[in-house]
């Protein structure tokens, strides 16, 4: 696929209000959402929920805000990222192999002995991760880890880590959040999916995280609030980076619906890690290739 303006750059931007923009966002989005399907497949257990409720924010941070090349993967500048919720890596898979880093064809390994596309980050397998993730709640301690060695070695870049919002029931992360403010970390960016679902039921049933604005802020953070399917918001928010005069970290708390996109996942945790019949397999694939061509009708429609 062709990089957006500040795909590779990541300097300056400009055009959240930019609609030829945020259509090819949108579209991005959901042809991420129907290759996360057919790779998952049918027959096998695979994280849906999570991995479909970040869709978006992923598609803002790697198409729209972070300074990364495909073409210059060990760049030094290059912005890192870390998915702290490390079930959801699959949406990162489909995103490198559409960026060309990784195969389409590899894709379908994923979680198959000898893959280097496993249920969670492995870095010593896959190329274009920076972090290895899946215990909750350490993301943002790595996170911080990365920033400190930038700021040792005068490089400037920016780290963003995604987290979801059962994470926030870690005692850990509020102790990397108190670190990451302390220290001054200002180029450290936390993303929350407030997608309302863990694996065994509602997030605020089972511990109550709210009110999360408030407590990023007690913490030291800046911290906005924004509708995490909304593209627009999401990259406003992320503008936010931009500059080298930011006196504090950002937390982004993007309120999402867990299994978004197809209708039977949305808001529930019981597909959080579920294995699809052949006919529910065929009920995704068909409402969001439905939902593509009407976007990419739009996109037609806009043109003439």
């Amino acid at each position: 696929m062709p990089p957006l303006e500040g795909e590779v750059r990541g300097v300056q931007h400009t055009h959240t209000r930019d609609p030829q923009l945020l259509g090819e966002l949108e579209r991005r989005a959901c042809r991420v959402r129907l290759e996360l399907i057919r790779m998952f497949s049918h027959g096998k257990a695979h994280h849906y929920g999570g991995s479909l409720s970040c869709v978006e924010i992923a598609t803002a941070l790697f198409f729209y805000r972070m300074r990364r090349s495909p073409d210059a993967p060990d760049d030094l500048l290059r912005d890192r990222f870390v998915m702290s919720k490390g079930h959801s890596v699959p949406v990162q898979y489909v995103i490198l192999a559409m960026q060309g880093i990784l195969s389409t064809e590899e894709l379908a390994t994923i979680k198959q002995l000898g893959s280097r596309l496993q249920g969670h980050p492995d870095v010593r397998k896959t190329p274009g991760l920076e972090a290895p993730t899946g215990s909750l709640g350490m993301g943002l301690s790595y996170a911080n880890g990365i920033a400190l060695a930038a700021r040792m070695d005068r490089l400037e870049f920016d780290t963003y880590v995604l987290l979801g919002d059962g994470e926030m029931q870690e005692g850990q992360v509020w102790e990397a959040a108190m670190t990451t403010a302390h220290h001054g970390l200002t180029r450290v960016c936390a993303v929350v999916d407030r997608n309302r679902f863990q694996s065994q039921g509602e997030v605020d049933r089972i511990m109550a995280v709210e009110p999360l604005l408030e407590r990023w802020r007690a913490f030291g953070w800046e911290a906005v609030r924004v509708d995490g399917h909304d593209l627009a918001e999401l990259c406003g928010a992320l503008d936010r980076m931009d500059g080298g005069g930011r006196e504090r970290p950002l937390a982004v708390v993007a309120d999402t619906i867990k299994g978004r996109g197809v209708s039977f996942m949305e808001s529930t945790y019981r597909y959080h890690n579920a294995a699809l019949t052949p006919d529910e397999y065929e009920r995704a694939v068909r409402e969001i290739e439905s939902r593509l061509a009407e976007l990419e009708e739009g996109e037609t429609h806009g043109e003439a």
